[in-house]
């Protein structure tokens, strides 16, 4: 086979390959999309089931149990807005997931629906029905709750997304090769000088009255400099850069501080009251509480 017929044959069997690599990935996305809503559907009943023997538990058998709701990819919540037996709780939620068919680590969080405190939780794995719950035998004030629970460990989007990209890269990364169009050295200088200026950034946040100076770490509120913390910067930039958004703790946890690993739920509470405290004087700002979800940062125009 002459090198005519191979130049010749050769577009056409990239096209092909290319063609058969893309429907993996697309089958691939489909079948992670489709996982996705069976495993939330499975959620929504085994939380379901949990209330409600919860609250027959404590007298209330006809009362009507809320939608359980999905504050992020791996967060659901349900309102009890009576008080319940916690010490019932582990094994009455392990036995529903147990039954819908629901495996891995899992947070579980009481949160008072007024004031969005913790006030009982614990870390727990279907596969280890022995260890001893934590805040079991605690006196517990009756009241209303949302029971929070997430799944930190689950990343069967981000995998999905991962191979669809590889997919599509190695498409572009064949045809560059097939069709002599490679990439010069002084492009990918251009290339890399380019993302560092994207990973700068803009020098200053602009939202309301109110401005934010992330690299000298001030806040300026109608002219006034307030200087912030290096934790309370970076969140008050995510919230700017999300503004009108609704963030839950989970998300904030994990895009303004995964890197340090030290900080907890409770932790994104405190921050946000000192940021509250920072932007009072920016009456055209306000970061909102959404109960048992998490914050919005909401600009309003002056009166």
């Amino acid at each position: 086979m002459n090198k005519m017929v191979i130049r010749s044959i050769a577009p056409f069997a990239v096209i092909l390959f290319s063609g058969l690599l893309a429907m993996r990935a697309i089958s691939e996305q489909h079948d992670s999309r489709a996982g996705e809503r069976l495993f939330s559907e499975n959620i929504n009943l085994a939380l379901r089931r949990t209330a409600h023997i919860l609250l027959a538990m404590n007298g209330n058998r006809t009362g009507t149990i809320p939608p359980v709701q999905q504050a992020d990819e791996n967060t659901w919540v349900i309102a009890l807005e009576q008080n319940f037996d916690y010490d019932s709780l582990p094994d009455i939620l392990r036995e529903s997931f147990a039954m819908h068919h629901i495996k891995g680590t899992y947070n579980v969080a009481m949160l008072n629906c007024q004031t969005d405190d913790l006030t009982l939780g614990y870390t727990a794995s279907t596969a280890d029905t022995t260890s001893e719950v934590p805040c079991t035998g605690r006196d517990q004030k009756a009241g209303c709750y949302n029971l929070s629970v997430s799944f930190p460990d689950r990343s069967t989007a981000s995998v999905a997304s991962s191979r669809w990209w590889w997919a599509t890269g190695l498409l572009l990364a064949l045809f560059v090769v097939l069709t002599g169009f490679g990439i010069s050295k002084k492009k990918y200088s251009e290339k890399g000088k380019s993302t560092g200026d994207t990973d700068t950034g803009e020098s200053t946040l602009h939202f309301g009255q109110s401005a934010l100076d992330f690299a000298n770490q001030k806040l300026f509120v109608k002219g006034k400099s307030i200087d912030l913390t290096y934790r309370e910067a970076k969140l008050l930039l995510f919230l700017g850069r999300h503004t009108g958004q609704l963030v839950s703790r989970d998300m904030i946890l994990q895009s303004v501080w995964g890197d340090e690993g030290i900080l907890v739920g409770r932790s994104v509470d405190v921050f946000v009251s000192r940021l509250r405290k920072r932007l009072s004087g920016d009456e055209t700002v306000r970061i909102a509480n959404v109960h048992g979800i998490g914050y919005r940062l909401e600009v309003h125009e002056m009166l």
